[in-house]
């Protein structure tokens, strides 16, 4: 069974994989690694948006829809909710947040169409979540503004949200897993990966070497390219000197990109095979540190870490 959480109503998506045998105990954890995946992603995606070639509008808010829990009911009445779509968190100086959305809210109705409109599949209950991420996305696309009504307390309100830029791309979190990846459009993380223990900043470096992949295209390169390990070896080497330039425009330190490195690198990333792929992590904070230096000298000169001469770089490898 999938649980799926909207984050930022669009564009991007944050998914909860949990399978039936979950149980109730669960759900803090998982409602845990949703706001930090959200709150990292929220300010990558927004912080670097000028320099992403393709964008969307966003507005900062996570739902979730208690029906694709195997106690749903259960998690509908501990949490006060008057219907299956709740507010699981909101972004830290998003435009939801200065609207007042607030956690366990309950999303009665997307610009006046109820969500009585948007059915639960029994057999594809996750599929609800799709459809209203697309009603949105829509209705930002008109004149960038969606009208939300929302039930607290047995209080009904509505608001209207004004969608900020932010580059497109997709967050996952996967129930019971531990790794991190992305597919070119998505960027997918564990319930059960240890960088969710580490500081905020170290982090959204995580985070931010998936979403260098998806943004320089490494996936579909690879693909093309079938794969070879010194291809991935040198995505690689090219997503973890853009977590810096990334992290520097969302407003984290950059230098937590070495500090996350250090942190994982020890533990998870060794391996025989793997260094066929990936240089030694030693090697890769070295590698960080240089670029860290160059990031600073830009923030320092123009304010701001344009870092779009990374595209070129994978293509030039063809």
């Amino acid at each position: 069974m999938k649980r799926a959480a909207l984050a930022l109503l669009a564009p991007v998506l944050v998914l909860a994989l949990v399978p039936a045998t979950a149980r109730a105990s669960d759900f803090d954890r998982l409602r845990q690694t949703d706001a930090a995946l959200l709150e990292a992603g929220w300010r990558l995606t927004t912080g670097n948006a000028q320099y992403c070639e393709e964008t969307d509008l966003a507005t900062g808010i996570l739902l979730h829809d208690a029906a694709t829990y195997p106690d749903g009911e259960d998690i509908k009445a501990t949490l006060g909710l008057s219907g299956d779509i709740g507010v699981q968190a909101v972004a830290t100086g998003s435009p939801a947040a200065f609207t007042g959305i607030a956690r366990d809210d309950t999303l009665a109705a997307i610009d006046r169409d109820r969500i009585a409109l948007f059915p639960s599949d029994s057999a594809r209950k996750w599929m609800r979540v799709r459809e209203l991420e697309a009603a949105l996305s829509d209705s930002l696309k008109g004149d960038g503004l969606v009208e939300l009504e929302l039930i607290r307390d047995g209080v009904t309100r509505t608001v209207e949200i004004a969608g900020m830029p932010a580059c497109r791309g997709r967050f996952e979190v996967r129930f019971g897993e531990d790794g991190a990846s992305a597919d070119g459009g998505s960027a997918f993380f564990g319930s059960d990966f240890p960088g969710f223990a580490y500081p905020p900043d170290e982090f959204a470096a995580a985070v931010a070497h998936e979403l260098a992949h998806n943004l320089l295209g490494h996936p579909e390169w690879l693909a093309k390219r079938g794969r070879k390990r010194r291809d991935i070896r040198q995505t690689e080497r090219e997503a973890d000197r853009l977590m810096p330039w990334l992290l520097a425009n969302a407003g984290y330190d950059p230098g937590a990109a070495i500090r996350f490195m250090q942190r994982w690198g020890p533990e998870h990333g060794g391996g025989l095979f793997r260094r066929r792929t990936h240089d030694g992590w030693d090697e890769r904070v070295e590698m960080i540190a240089a670029e860290v230096a160059t990031v600073e000298r830009e923030m320092a000169t123009s304010g701001t870490a344009d870092w779009t001469h990374f595209r070129a770089l994978t293509i030039a490898a063809d």
